[in-house]
């Protein structure tokens, strides 16, 4: 095997000069600086003492005093000679002879270069007089962005001679004078040939590979190439985020990798202001139960036990940052999955951690980035199957609703007959109201991003804008979001200073016209309007009484629910390259929001407790609820990045800090004159006392971070982080976390070189333990009431309101992972494979104590679940020419979940349940026993769900046979015979796609699909078995499959026409498979022509037009949205730069 030569390149420092200029840094800049002066000695007369030292670091040494560059064959001096000499105030020249003296070796002054050669060399040089003679070529390798690289390696092609950049990506090699090739190269870039034609400078620009940016792994503290890294990752890049959606990262990011998902909300559907609860490789965590969730904000996440961490450029975000922010800022995101990637960040890793980088200025012109994105919107109701007014009163007829029985007599028959035909009337006249339409609209949004950079190579400079209107599917909702931010970048030699200011403000209401589900029960022969066109307060009373509500009457009035909310972001990010392997860096971010929200109901509202009447004369009530935080997050890094020989070494040491400081207050005005007027000062009174909380946390860590790899062939990782938390008991503070991983690049051996259709086979695997918060600070803490009906001479009275815990530590996941990567046939077939299995323990639960204590339950660390899985991704290049270009794609993820361990609270939680449904009254047909909740049990899972089993209806009488726990059979539901019944996490859950380009056309197409889980059908329980007929609209499939007489197998029980209808309790009669497909995006775009836009001095333009949630089929059909419906849209697009 050939030789590699190199070069070592050993840059002059500055002069003394240039140390006033960094003294205006902050004082740790100065004293770092000073540090480095100590080595710098810039005079050509020389001292020198060595003894039997190798050649090598005699060069060094003189290299320290002088100044000077040695250039040398590396390999040939360790191999041989070595000198000692004694000298004294000698100049250069004469020491160079002294140490060389007896050597085979001559030398060469270059300007300020040293060129050691061989003796041979130099005759072969003196006697071929006709060959061209060098020249020293410099020059600087940046990235698109503008950085400088450092690290890239500079050929000569042909040949193995060259060069590597330095910290500031800049170069310099000896050219003979004739027409050379240079081939830059850089891991994550694009390889680049140059041709050289006697330039003596050069400046090259490596662009971003977009087949191989994977090659990198970005992890919030460094970037580490994929080839040595052991962990589990996915990067997606800010082209593939935008060709699946313009508005949604979220919702893309789940495209790409099969274990990332978005909980499906069957209530949210698509509210603009529901941020998603998401999840990777499963649930974790228990968090709130679902008879406690209804206190919980829609859009409040805090203390979400299954949410993973948001890096963005090194510091801590919400994912309502994520959720609000403008695509187009993104670069790239980067998952990382199991321990050897995450543990680096401890307490905060156990749900993985979504690295996002943004765009940075790059040097030159000012440059100009434009995006448009139009979007147009509509409700999505393929999943409704609800009757007009004619098949709504023929069902009626059919249903016998309109036959008295004869007992009844004649009388009951005539007010039958006068009430069909007042119905019927309805129909004939032309009564079909759509209620399901009237609370919806088409939408058109738009989102506009302006960028702007440029700069010098030194100071850059960044400006970003966005706006985003929001608008929702259901009347009066939106989330309109403004941004805009401000980046600089100041080099200074070695030192580099970056800061980015960020404004970000939010405008939120809700929809006044109230829950969805409301409407889906509206009866289409009722009219909504009078005579006059006003909204009826009440529709047509069929039933009696006074009528049910119009919910369209509520919208008419003055009732709100809105929010606003506004946060400053500021990072600064130091940077001292102390040479070509050794890095300092310093973050610092300072994060302010506030937000207020206000929900007001109009006094004329049928929502108040306390209606208007003759006896009330006020009604009318505005909540006001406001919070404030600040928080700060600094870290401090040295890292160390050096190849040496078949050595590659990268290592990290660190500190990070947290401190987050908040406080809400809430109060609560009634009675108030008009809707007009819903300021609080227009209150007629105060309810009950306002609300206060306070909180504060902080965190500290230490973290060391190392990477190896031999030969490229050999790899290992770890990690290591010592984590304290404020929010512990005082005997758990502290913790340590770490990881550890070993890999195989079996592709590099020797005997796999035949192979040469194999481009990669890499085996890995990983363990390590991480660790998570997802509970409210002071939870550890006892906490006391302040008593504030009544004052003492002492001064305040308290009260004990919750035991602490000085014991409480943290959860842990033990996280083991085993991977397999494969590229073969340069691209035609790609594979990554992943099994990991993560077991959470010491879940924070509360443990339930004796009513004597004074309290019910406190917080302790018990608990335990398993989450285990394989993950596939799937890429094949198929056609990769000049003008074309095709590739598919696929991705799969299967995990199990399954709940080890429980406490006795989560065992009395479970008893709550039951007591639930044990006050169930048959007399009043309540439809929320209808409902299914989750109980915790060994064996179980966090998806689990729960009802009796059932055999069925009986043929024989048409009730229902039911299964108890021991084997015997009963028609009578008990709420302790529920077992897990059916389970919602799928078998198999991913996306498939393909990209193509054709010239200057481009078509990306994804579809995503689940199977193999559960789902219990509630629309065929409240709108088919327990249908109110007689008073709301019912599914079309009402009267299918109902048993009507003996002998009759049907799937549904008789249909209840009389009187109250019996609410059917949680059965496994509705459990249904759950296999879905869906048109996830498709988007079709255009480049123009680069000549064509040059003349009209513009640098891109593209124009796209795509669609997202385009058709979905399911094996269970029900009714989705149920509180707000999901939506389709189609979106135009427009990106240009000048």
């Amino acid at each position: 095997m050939e030789k590699k030569r190199m070069f070592r390149c050993l840059l002059r420092e500055k002069r003394d000069s240039n140390y006033f200029l960094m003294m205006r840094l902050t004082i740790v800049l100065t004293i770092l600086l000073t540090m480095n002066v100590f080595g710098t000695v810039n005079s050509q007369i020389v001292n020198l003492k060595c003894k039997n030292t190798p050649l090598r670091e005699v060069f060094r040494s003189l290299k320290q005093q002088t100044g000077y560059l040695f250039v040398f064959n590396e390999e040939e001096i360790d191999r041989t000679h070595r000198v000692s000499v004694d000298i004294h105030d000698r100049t250069l020249v004469q020491t160079m002879d002294e140490v060389l003296r007896g050597l085979p070796y001559s030398y060469e002054l270059l300007s300020d270069m040293v060129v050691i050669k061989p003796i041979l060399e130099k005759i072969r040089m003196q006697v071929q007089d006709s060959l061209p003679k060098q020249m020293e070529v410099t020059g600087v390798v940046k990235d698109c962005q503008g950085e400088p690289l450092p690290g890239v390696s500079v050929v000569i092609k042909g040949t193995t001679i060259g060069v590597a950049t330095d910290v500031n990506g800049k170069f310099r090699i000896l050219l003979e004078k004739k027409k050379q090739v240079l081939k830059f190269s850089f891991i994550g870039m694009e390889t680049k040939e140059v041709v050289w034609n006697g330039q003596r400078t050069m400046d090259v620009l490596l662009d971003d590979d977009c087949v191989n940016i994977k090659e990198v792994v970005v992890t919030g503290y460094a970037k580490i190439s994929k080839n040595s890294f052991t962990g589990t990752s996915v990067t997606v890049t800010a082209d593939q985020l935008m060709s699946v959606s313009k508005t949604n990262v979220l919702g893309a990011l789940q495209t790409f990798d099969p274990s990332f998902r978005i909980a499906e909300n069957n209530l949210a559907g698509s509210n603009p202001n529901n941020v998603p609860e998401l999840y990777i490789r499963g649930r974790s965590g228990i968090g709130t139960t679902q008879l406690d969730a209804q206190s919980l904000s829609k859009t409040s996440l805090k203390n979400n036990p299954n949410l993973p961490t948001f890096i963005m450029d090194g510091f801590e975000i919400s994912v309502q940052k994520l959720y609000d922010m403008d695509p187009s800022r993104i670069a790239s995101i980067t998952i990382l999955k199991d321990a050897a990637a995450t543990a680096m960040y401890g307490s905060r890793a156990a749900n993985g951690v979504v690295i996002i980088t943004t765009v940075t200025p790059k040097a030159g012109k000012v440059n100009i980035d434009y995006n448009f994105t139009g979007t147009l919107e509509y409700p999505d109701l393929t999943d409704y199957n609800m009757m007009n007014a004619r098949e709504k009163l023929e069902t009626e007829v059919a249903a016998g609703l309109f036959k008295a029985n004869p007992e009844q007599g004649f009388s009951e028959q005539s007010r039958l007959d006068a009430l069909y035909n007042q119905k019927l009337n309805n129909v004939v006249r032309g009564v079909d109201t759509y209620w399901l339409s009237k609370p919806l609209r088409t939408v058109f949004n738009h989102k506009h991003s302006l960028y702007l950079d440029g700069g010098t190579e030194d100071l850059r400079w960044g400006a970003d804008f966005s706006y985003n209107s929001g608008e929702g599917v259901m009347k009066g909702s939106y989330r309109d979001r403004m941004a805009g931010g401000l980046s600089l970048s100041y080099r200074l030699g070695a030192f580099q200073v970056r800061n980015y200011f960020s404004y970000t403000y939010t405008k939120s209401q809700e929809s006044p016209y109230g829950s969805f589900s409301d409407y889906t029960s509206k009866l289409p022969y009722d009219e909504y309007i009078d005579e006059n066109g006003r909204y009826l307060e009440t529709t047509y009373p069929w039933t009696g009484g006074s009528g049910e509500v119009n919910p369209l009457y509520e919208a008419t009035l003055k009732n709100y629910d809105r929010s606003k909310s506004w946060e400053l972001i500021n990072n600064t990010e130091l940077l001292w390259n102390i040479d070509s392997y050794w890095l300092l860096k310093g973050q610092f971010s300072v994060t302010k929001s506030n937000s207020d929200a206000r929900t007001f109901l109009d006094p004329r509202s049928k929502k108040n407790d306390d209606l208007l009447g003759l006896n009330n004369v006020v009604s009318g009530q505005l909540d006001i609820a406001t919070s404030n935080s600040l928080s700060w997050d600094a870290t401090a890094t040295l890292s160390y990045n050096r190849n040496i020989k078949k050595h590659n070494l990268n290592f990290l040491v660190g500190i990070n800090a947290t401190s987050s400081t908040g406080d809400s207050f809430g109060i609560t005005y009634k009675g108030f004159p008009s809707g007009e007027l819903s300021s609080p000062g227009y209150g007629n009174k105060v309810s009950g006392l306002p609300s206060n909380s306070d909180s504060k946390s902080r965190l500290f860590g230490a973290l060391g971070t190392f990477n190896y790899s031999f030969d490229n062939i050999y790899l290992a990782d770890v990690s290591v982080r010592f984590d304290g938390n404020s929010e512990f008991g005082a005997d758990q503070r502290f913790a340590p976390f770490f990881s550890g991983g070993l890999g195989l690049n079996l592709h590099n051996y020797k005997f796999m070189k035949q192979f040469e259709w194999m481009d990669r086979l890499k085996i890995r695997g990983t363990y390590g333990i991480t660790g998570k918060v997802d509970f409210s600070p002071y939870e550890a803490q006892t906490i006391y009431k302040v008593v504030t009906d009544n004052w003492f001479k002492t001064g305040l009275g308290a009260s004990l309101m919750a035991l602490g815990n000085n014991g409480l530590g943290w959860e842990k996941t033990h996280n083991m992972d085993l991977g397999l990567d494969v590229d073969m046939f340069k691209g035609l077939l790609q594979m990554n494979f992943s099994y990991y299995r993560k077991k959470t323990v010491d879940l924070v639960n509360s443990v339930t104590l004796p009513s004597s204590t004074g309290f019910t339950s406190y917080k302790d660390n018990i608990g335990e679940v398993m989450n285990k899985g394989v993950e596939i991704q799937l890429r094949s290049n198929i056609l990769n020419a000049k003008d074309w270009f095709v590739a598919v794609f696929a991705n799969m993820a299967h995990n199990e979940n399954k709940i080890t361990k429980i406490s006795d609270s989560l065992k009395e939680y479970n008893k709550r349940v039951q007591e639930k449904y044990a006050k169930y009254d048959s007399g009043k047909g309540d439809s929320k026993y209808s409902e299914t909740y989750l109980q915790y049990v060994e064996g179980g899972s966090l998806t689990s769900i729960f009802g009796v089993r059932s055999l069925g209806i009986n043929p024989a009488d048409g009730k229902e046979i039911y299964l108890r726990p021991d084997g015997t059979i009963t028609y009578d539901w008990n709420a302790a015979d529920q077992v897990v019944i059916g389970n919602e996490e799928p078998k198999l859950q991913g996306t498939f796609g393909f990209n193509l380009r054709w010239k200057q056309f481009s078509l990306y197409s994804t579809f995503m699909y689940e199977f193999g889980g559960q789902r219990y059908n509630s629309t065929l329980v409240s709108k088919v078995e327990n249908a109110h007929i007689q008073s709301s609209n019912v599914d079309r499939r009402i009267l299918t499959g109902r048993w009507q007489k003996p002998g009759d197998c049907t799937p549904y029980g008789r249909l209840q026409t009389d009187g109250v209808v019996a609410v059917t309790r949680p059965t496994s009669r509705f459990i249904q498979d759950y296999n879905v497909l869906t048109f996830n995006s498709l988007t079709l775009g255009y480049d123009f022509n680069a000549e064509w836009l040059k003349k009209a001095r513009i640098g891109l333009l593209r124009v796209e037009l795509s669609g997202n949630d385009l058709f979905r089929v399911a094996t269970v059909r029900a009714e989705r949205g149920l509180d707000y419906p999901y939506s389709r849209s189609f979106a135009a697009s427009v990106k240009m730069s000048f």
